[in-house]
């Protein structure tokens, strides 16, 4: 694996939240380009070691997100205003997704789970 490939690899395993290409070529500094960022990306969800997801923001546009597979599988919550990420925990969708197999008569082999709506600092007491 190369230098910038374990570099990336490295921003993403101590990430708390998924972040943007854009957001992993700023925590790389001058150490990689933009598009070998874009390429240490695809490298590693093609070889399982990250995965991503696609998340539309009115403020951002639609963008992908990516994030170590070096932990369990986790869902995500996109706060509209202030635009962080809070870590749903790792995913319990196992029951739905094995009966929704059984009565489609399908076999899933992966999912994608983010919600999005406002944070309990945005919120404030007002929007709850």
């Amino acid at each position: 694996m190369t230098k910038a490939r374990e570099a990336v690899r490295g921003i993403l395993d101590v990430s708390g939240e998924p972040l943007s290409a854009l957001e992993v070529g700023s925590l790389a500094g001058s150490l990689c380009d933009t598009a070998t960022i874009y390429r240490a990306l695809h490298y590693l969800e093609e070889r399982g070691l990250a995965e991503s997801f696609v998340l539309h923001c009115a403020a951002h546009g639609t963008e992908r997100y990516y994030v170590s597979r070096g932990t369990r599988h986790r869902h995500w919550f996109h706060c509209e205003r202030c635009h962080r990420f809070v870590d749903l925990g790792a995913c319990r969708m196992e029951p739905l997704l094995r009966e929704m197999e059984r009565e489609a008569g399908v076999a899933i082999s992966a999912h994608t789970l983010y919600a999005t709506g406002l944070c309990a600092e945005c919120a404030g007491p007002q929007g709850r």
